[in-house]
């Protein structure tokens, strides 16, 4: 007899396999399991499933399910039968079913592998990516339950289930039998399957934020009729930004007799409205929340901008309400800016939508903006418009419990009106997706992000996020691999973002300095200095300079070859009666603007002192608003996304490859003068069409300038790097038994049910690390002075004497480490002082090692992050190199040109390259183990942490003289598997 689900505890109810995901048009659906409850749900949806859609899921007229039928569908297993449904407002849109077979065909158990798959959609929600979507979670549930294999018939005419398994990206073989197709689908993932996968993703959460910054029709709930309150403030506000959709005021306090409100229509609740609403704006008490998402819900608004406040930010018992609330919205399909918002603003013509707090609509510009915090976003949207900049977008997520910073990278990538993304960010709840977003986006447009809450312990309240135990210098470390722009302050946010979105990349560190002050043109020399820039000698035009002087001086400088960005500095100049000038910075403005008027493929920016309507008159001039609109090609996209895997930071040496400039900040960086290498196209930019000026930022401090200059040049570098990826290196493949690793790890794990883990002894961990190319030498143990003189006879002298208590591990400061003892005498010497020194030698636990080549004592380590994900990390050995932090991170897998950065990254590098005439060593070697650890991690996320300490790096080859491994069972990948919306 066949066991019921009831009957087996391996057959419970998998609630992990519960999922909300985003659909192909933007709006959300939750995916879970069908169970015995569900039949009712199952017979409503199968009715409004066309006859058509029914006979080629049977293969025959199949009007109505029988009692049989609906036992079938609802009751399984969870293992060899499984069936999962997509729900919106809590009714089936679509179900998929698998159901294990032999390789007859016939209904099997495991160690089968094969199942066949059927798929059912509604007729209505055919087109929306329902049928794809199942796909992924139910291959990741077959996965988990051991099969490795779907089979499917399709009629030949169903062409939308033959698209859907074919576009998946899976290894397939195709068929036709018995006048069906028969199609074979192999689960394991592929390149091109995950490509697939977040490609999918992309578009969908692209979508999901354009319907929200875009919509056709705007409600906001708890507009008042007195003035001064949140809502009637957002009805305003959208009034006066020109919205060019329609508005609706919406308070179930109205008289019934109200029919507008500042000149809207005036409603009760939204079941009024007798056209569709898109977007709902709700400014209602939080315990009145649910009443007015329910009626949204209901009435089919496509999305929420929840102004509230009183839900995570209060403690627990918001938190569960602020939950509560995005499982309500998602199960009516609905995405959710909030709570506890400052609103959401579109500046483009066609849209002209400010639902926000904001009284005044920025103007239309190409920089789009994100902030977790509304006062944040109030002081950057006030900086931004003192400096004279434009948005093409605004978000601000409050809380942040749905729409995120990932989100905000997705619209950013697609959106043809913004040229520069900036974010101040709180929390990263999915940084491992952050970085792939970040590095695809960067790739063609620049992304400067302010990380606040840096510190651990300071996550803002309402933020559920990861905990991460590496220190913010790691992070903004691995941020700058991903080609961000991280600075420390909005105010550089604001002062990169400017020059991103009117000038064009540099191509190189070279600057030009001019200006009417010799002061001043030093503090800026000495400013580029200071940043690793490499000035010219300032030109001094004399306080007498004219404005006619600046704009010649300017196109020289522009004219010449031997700088890639100038500097232009200013105070106010002497007239012709030999009085300061004070006033004039429009005539100076024009000189300037006219001076670049030609299309300069260099940056320009200005540091001004005392010159009044200057800074006005330069965004006056000119804009942000690009004159003609951008998009970014389906080739530039792929290109994009190749470079999302791969593209890797360069912060030293000659760029990888060179190409032509476009003439704004998301251009591709000019080619510098003189280069060793040949130029290559660029790898991630759309065409468009001929440099144009942009906008001359001003700065009122040098250094300020200089500073977004120095990011700009950085980020340029990256750009060019980017183009040419790096790549593993495929001589390791043949020294590395992933196999044999996995046995080992699989076989110390089985010994330690802990789910904490275990480290590894010595001798293990040589194992485990032999396995993939990595030699430990190894070491004997002391326990008297007779094991000592043994075991080095075994090794053969000289040898070394270390302790390895903990306390003392690595600590040849302390004494705990005696090197070059060249025979009996002196090891027995050595030993002696050892343990009247530091104690018992069963507290020291002394080793005997063989002395390794001189060279430089270096530290690597491979560790997993539940924030960062899996970190490789690269310093010299010793107390100096710990006290001041310099070591150098990079995110696996790493490249060879990770390798390469990693240990030239390190403000200690130049010892390894033959510092003060000292012997050069072997890099390369060096290089290689970098590639190999990462490997290992990599291949394997049970290695959780891996210290090799230390590894001496020789002229000539290197040894590594001590290695620590901890195995764990790998912790849970957000970033992995089928496409879902996160749950804070």
């Amino acid at each position: 007899m066949e066991p019921t689900p009831e009957q087996s505890p391996h057959h419970a109810y998998p609630d992990h396999w519960e999922a909300d995901v985003v659909l192909r048009d933007g709006g959300t659906a939750r995916i879970r399991p069908i169970t015995t409850d569900d039949a009712e749900r199952l017979v409503s949806f199968y009715e409004q499933v066309s006859d058509e859609s029914k006979y080629y899921r049977f293969f025959a007229p199949y009007p109505r399910l029988s009692d049989r039928d609906v036992h079938r569908f609802t009751h399984h297993d969870y293992v060899d039968r499984v069936g999962l449904a997509v729900t919106i407002g809590g009714e089936f849109i679509g179900t998929v079913r698998y159901d294990r077979i032999d390789d007859r065909g016939r209904p099997a158990s495991a160690p089968a592998d094969e199942a066949e798959v059927a798929f059912l959609v509604q007729d209505a929600h055919q087109g929306r990516g329902v049928a794809s979507a199942l796909l992924e979670h139910i291959a990741a549930v077959a996965r988990e339950r051991g099969i490795r294999r779907f089979a499917a018939e399709v009629l030949p005419a169903n062409n939308k289930m033959i698209k859907v398994f074919r576009d998946g990206g899976y290894t397939q073989r195709r068929s036709f039998e018995d006048g069906s197709v028969h199609l074979t689908l192999d689960l394991e993932p592929t390149e091109k399957s995950l490509a697939v996968q977040r490609g999918r993703e992309q578009r969908a959460e692209a979508r999901s934020v354009q319907r929200l910054l875009a919509p056709g029709s705007v409600a906001v709930i708890g507009a008042g009729r007195n003035h001064g309150g949140v809502g009637r403030t957002v009805l305003r506000n959208l009034l006066a930004a020109g919205f060019t959709g329609r508005t609706y005021a919406v308070n179930r306090a109205f008289d019934e007799g109200l029919a507008t409100l500042d000149g809207v229509p005036a409603h009760r609740s939204l079941g009024e409205i007798d056209e569709q609403v898109d977007l709902a704006v709700i400014a209602v008490p939080a315990h009145r929340v649910p009443e007015a998402v329910a009626d949204c819900g209901e009435h089919g608004v496509q999305g929420l901008v929840v102004l509230s406040a009183g839900y995570a930010e209060r403690g627990a018992d918001g938190r569960e309400l602020q939950r509560e609330l995005v499982r309500q919205a998602r199960s009516y399909g609905m995405r959710i800016i909030g709570p506890n918002a400052f609103g959401i603003i579109n500046t483009a013509e066609s849209v002209r939508l400010n639902a926000s707090l904001a009284p005044e609509s920025p103007a239309r510009g190409r920089i789009g903006l994100f902030t977790q915090s509304g006062a944040i976003g109030i002081a950057l949207l006030s900086g931004l418009h003192r400096r004279g900049a434009g948005l093409s977008s605004f978000i601000s997520a409050g809380n942040r419990a749905d729409v995120s910073g990932n989100d905000f990278l997705q619209y950013s990538f697609e959106d043809p009106d913004t040229d520069v993304a900036l974010l101040y960010l709180e929390s990263l709840g999915n940084p491992r997706k952050f970085t792939r977003l970040a590095r695809r986006t960067a790739a063609v447009k620049p992304v400067v992000v302010v990380k606040g809450a840096r510190h651990s312990g300071s996550t803002p309240p309402g933020h559920a996020v990861p905990v991460s135990r590496i220190p913010d210098a790691t992070v903004s470390a691995l941020m700058r691999q991903a080609g961000v722009i991280r600075v420390d302050t909005v105010t550089e946010m604001v002062d990169a973002g400017l020059l991103l979105a009117g000038q064009p990349l540099p191509a190189g560190p070279r600057v030009a300095i001019l200006g009417n002050s010799e002061s001043l043109g030093l503090l800026t020399y000495d400013a580029c200095l200071a940043e690793g820039l490499r000035p010219r000698p300032p030109i001094d035009l004399t306080t007498a300079a004219s404005p006619q002087d600046f704009r010649d001086a300017l196109a020289e400088a522009l004219a010449d070859g031997t700088c890639d960005a100038v500097i232009v500095t200013a105070i106010p100049w002497v007239g012709e009666n030999g009085e300061a000038e004070t006033g004039d910075g429009q005539v100076l403005a024009e000189a300037l603007t006219k001076a670049v008027a030609g299309g300069s493929a260099k940056p320009v920016a200005v540091v001004h002192v005392e010159i009044g309507g200057l800074a006005e008159a330069l965004a006056a001039a000119s804009s942000t608003a690009a004159p003609r609109p951008r998009t970014v090609t389906s080739a530039a996209r792929t290109r994009a996304a190749t470079t999302a895997t791969t593209a890797q930071t360069t912060t030293s040496g000659t760029p990888a490859a060179q190409a032509t400039n476009t003439g704004t900040g998301t251009g591709t960086p000019a080619a510098p003068e003189a280069t060793t290498e040949p130029a290559a196209p660029d790898a991630t930019t759309a065409p468009e069409a001929a440099p144009h000026p942009g906008r001359i930022p001003a700065y009122p401090a040098a250094e300020r300038a200089v500073r977004a200059l120095a990011e700009a040049v950085k980020y340029a570098q990256w750009r060019r790097q980017a183009a040419v990826p790096g790549k593993v290196p495929e001589f390791l493949d043949d020294t590395i038994d992933e196999a044999g690793a996995a046995a080992l790890i699989e076989a110390q794990l089985s010994t330690a049910p802990d789910p904490r883990g275990r480290p590894l002894t010595h001798d293990e961990a040589r194992e485990l690390l032999g396995r993939y190319g990595v030699d430990v030498r190894p070491t004997l143990p002391a326990p008297d002075p007779e094991a000592a003189v043994a075991a080095a006879a075994r090794l053969g002298y000289p040898v070394a004497l270390k302790t390895t208590a903990p306390h003392l591990r690595h600590r040849a400061d302390l004494g705990g480490v005696r090197l070059d003892l060249a025979d009996e005498e002196a090891l027995r010497r050595a030993y002696g002082d050892l343990t009247d020194l530091l104690g018992k030698p069963a507290e020291l636990l002394p080793v005997v090692q063989a002395m390794a080549p001189r060279g430089v004592d270096t530290v690597v380590r491979a560790s997993i992050d539940a924030a960062a994900g899996a970190v490789l990390s690269f310093g010299l050995a010793g107390a100096p190199s710990e006290l001041l932090g310099d070591t150098a991170h990079r995110l696996v897998p790493a490249t060879d040109r990770d390798a390469a950065e990693l240990i030239r990254s390190i403000r200690a590098a130049p010892v390894l390259f033959g510092w003060r005439g000292s012997a050069p060593v072997d890099t390369a070697a060096l290089e290689e183990l970098l590639l190999r650890l990462s490997r290992l991690v990599d291949d394997h996320p049970e290695v959780v942490s891996v210290a090799l300490e230390p590894v001496v790096v020789a002229p000539q080859g290197l040894t590594v003289l001590g290695a620590s491994v901890r195995l764990a069972p790998p912790p849970a990948r957000s970033d992995l598997g089928p496409r879902r919306l996160p749950n804070y």
